[in-house]
């Protein structure tokens, strides 16, 4: 019993020392001159589990810790995180002037090659010049306010007397008001379909890059499949049936004078996914904290209405 007791003390002796080992190891391979303050965490998997389990606080704990400029590793990457509102308008001021914001592996692999994220210089103005297009003032008041106020009427509308799970309510609200933005007409048929695929490469683009079994990552990758054959099929059917449509797929497709940003297929697709995800966390998160806190304090609610 003694003998054991002196092995099992000496096996977590050695497995701390190549903890620590290897702690140090990856401190020692990033400490490089210039680069802003922070720690890195384990080798490869870095400080993921904690920036995936504590949320929003692990920024706030690290800039508390070392200021609003610092190192860490995410999501398979060695990152630089900026909280500064300054320094970040700056960067993305001087985009097209050498500096390039990072973004994760695993949110590159998933959305696209043709995504505006993962595409620089010319390539980049081209694609942002179709999103922005998109979003003009015409369009937000002739095509976009109209859409999202009928869409939100129909919503809501079968919600009385019912017990509401507001976070699930506000991500299909956020998916599916997106999606009658980008196909009006189809909107309804392909979103069963569509939206657990969508929710699953969500996941996968908040997950290390490891391209293994029951890892978010390969169930995202696979809906990135799945998404590429509905769409496909999808601008395949509208090419076929010659209707016209308003609504943001029609114009990305249209080949006349009044588009000047020409795009091909993948490039479509991948625009349509980046519509997708970009307005689908931040406008649920935001809706699902809007209801709680108008609920919480009725006076404000009372003032707004």
């Amino acid at each position: 019993m003694a003998l054991f007791m002196v092995v099992l003390v000496l096996l977590f002796i050695l497995a701390l020392s190549i903890c620590t080992a290897l702690l140090r190891w990856n401190e020692l391979k990033f400490s490089k001159k210039g680069l802003p303050p922070g720690t890195m965490g384990w080798p490869i998997f870095g400080e993921t589990t904690e920036f995936l389990k504590q949320g929003p606080n692990f920024m706030k704990n690290q800039r508390a810790r070392y200021g609003s400029f610092f190192k860490s590793h995410i999501l398979g990457c060695p990152t630089a995180v900026s909280m500064d509102p300054e320094l970040n308008r700056y960067i993305l001021m001087n985009e097209a002037k050498g500096l390039v914001p990072g973004y994760p592996q695993s949110m590159l692999d998933i959305l696209g090659k043709c995504n505006i994220a993962a595409v620089h210089g010319s390539t980049h103005k081209q694609m942002r010049g179709a999103l922005l297009a998109l979003i003009s003032p015409t369009m937000i008041k002739q095509q976009l306010l109209p859409k999202i106020d009928e869409f939100m009427r129909n919503f809501v509308s079968d919600w009385d007397n019912k017990i509401i799970d507001i976070q699930e309510k506000t991500k299909q609200m956020a998916f599916l008001s997106s999606l009658k933005q980008i196909a009006s007409v189809e909107s309804t048929s392909i979103a069963q379909e569509f939206m657990p695929e969508f929710f699953k490469l969500v996941l996968g683009t908040l997950s290390l890059p490891i391209n293994l079994p029951g890892t978010n990552y390969r169930r995202g990758l696979k809906a990135r499949k799945i998404i590429l054959t509905i769409l496909k099929q999808l601008i395949e059917k509208r090419r076929g049936n010659q209707e016209s449509h308003k609504d943001m797929l029609a114009y990305l497709m249209s080949k006349d004078d009044n588009n000047r940003y020409k795009l091909s297929d993948d490039e479509i697709i991948d625009q349509i996914i980046t519509i997708l995800y970009s307005g689908y966390e931040t406008v649920s998160t935001t809706s699902m904290m809007a209801v709680k806190y108008l609920h919480d304090h009725p006076s404000i609610l009372e003032e707004l209405r």
